[in-house]
């Protein structure tokens, strides 16, 4: 018989999650902010302080292995998902897809800028030893510029945006920043593997241009004849949903073994399925549902086990509030300033650099990429994880007030007509 602590272990996780994504919920709050705090709750900054003895006999240093193999798994199918919900939304392909770029571009670029000036003034504190300041500043840019877009999308749909101008150029302009960002993640991470040595590096970059050779020229095809025969109307049979398991499992592997992460290949994967709703439907049905309820809180965990208690004791709090300025600041303005360089409005502008905001667990990921690599030590890993935590939360109320404020404006309008 197996050992019951895993069991024990998913047991309060998943009841965990669950009850504090109900919580968040009420607040107004997407559920992942919800699981984002139950697994830091579960680490040593909530539940380490109150019962440090139960802690370590509930999450013994032993038995993360097994949490850690769970975790990954968790990962690779969501950003399966993740990757086929990459899309551009309808009505973006007219005159709306270069505005979209513009927002993407410019929400990336002003929170680099700002982490790439802030960046210096923590490398001391903050990077493990023999990291370079460049790899440690990258980074932190990277980290700064994300959004996500899997949350975003929620927010959007919940506060009843899915067809409006702000709405679809914020999916839109996700959707640029999510290729922008993984694409700067793979640089910064292949350079880190390299240690000083640029053969390693020139490997990865070579065999990573490969795979995405092979994805887009050899699987993309393969997989959309595949689904044309076997599943014309998106009901992917079991032989053919354990072809596209396999298919994001392999493509997972193959990232891994360039040093990159798994995250990456299962990433491209998805992104090169085609771009059928009823596919993706079927796919968050039997894949996304599941893992969202029962693997990706184990990672949510596993992240709030990587904290550290101190991290945010003293000095870390003008740190954390640093971060948090570039943060936001970055992602707002950059937001704000490229919808108003496309020519919208300040009040959909405002809203735009609110959605961008977002970061959820796309963030988590990210960071949680950069501490496996040793490009930054738990104290950045715990305020980088409260900062996506901070941010996330902020993107309901602020996007409601904006667009409350628009929906008054236009209800006095009226009144005076």
């Amino acid at each position: 018989m197996g050992h019951p602590l895993l069991l024990v272990q998913l047991l309060v996780i998943i009841v965990a999650a669950r009850l504090m994504a109900a919580v968040a919920r009420r607040f107004g709050q997407p559920p992942v902010v919800g699981e984002m705090l139950a697994g830091l709750a579960l680490g040593p900054i909530v539940f380490g302080a109150v019962a440090p003895a139960w802690q370590q006999q509930l999450f013994p240093v032993e038995s993360l292995g097994q949490l850690q193999s769970l975790s990954t798994l968790g990962l690779v199918l969501f950003m399966m998902v993740v990757g086929a919900e990459l899309r551009v939304p309808a009505g973006t392909q007219g005159g709306l897809l270069r505005p979209a770029a513009w927002i993407g571009i410019l929400s990336v670029l002003l929170p680099v800028a700002l982490a790439l000036g802030v960046a210096p003034l923590l490398y001391a504190d903050y990077a493990p030893l023999g990291v370079s300041r460049l790899a440690f500043t990258l980074f932190f840019a990277t980290a700064c510029a994300i959004t996500a877009l899997p949350v975003m999308a929620r927010i959007v749909k919940e506060r009843g945006l899915a067809d409006s101008l702000p709405g679809r150029l914020g999916i839109a302009a996700a959707a640029v920043v999510d290729v922008l960002a993984w694409m700067m993640l793979a640089f910064v991470v292949a350079l880190i593997g390299a240690h000083g040595d640029w053969m390693p590096f020139w490997r990865t970059m070579i065999g990573l241009a490969v795979l995405l050779a092979l994805t887009w020229l050899v699987l993309r095809p393969l997989c959309a004849a595949l689904l044309a025969r076997h599943a014309p109307d998106g009901n992917a049979g079991g032989a053919v949903l354990a072809f596209l398991l396999a298919g994001a499992f392999g493509c997972a592997a193959v990232t891994e073994w360039l040093g990159l992460h798994a995250v990456f290949g299962a990433f491209l994967f998805g992104v090169c399925l085609p771009r059928d709703d009823r596919l993706l439907h079927k796919l968050i049905e039997r894949v996304e549902h599941v893992t969202v309820a029962t693997l990706v809180p184990v990672f949510f965990v596993l992240a709030g086990l990587s904290t550290s208690a101190q991290a945010l004791a003293g000095g870390a709090v003008p740190a954390l509030l640093l971060v948090l300025a570039v943060a936001v600041l970055g992602k707002l303005l950059g937001g704000m300033a490229g919808a108003r360089v496309a020519g919208q409005g300040w009040r959909d502008s405002f809203t735009i650099g609110a959605l961008m905001n977002a970061r959820g667990m796309m963030e988590l990921i990210v960071i949680k990429v950069g501490l496996d690599a040793g490009v930054i030590n738990n104290a950045m890993f715990t305020i980088l994880l409260v900062m996506a935590i901070v941010t996330t939360m902020m993107t309901s109320p602020m996007v409601a007030a904006f667009t409350r404020k628009r929906a008054d404006e236009g209800a006095e309008a009226l009144s005076r007509r």
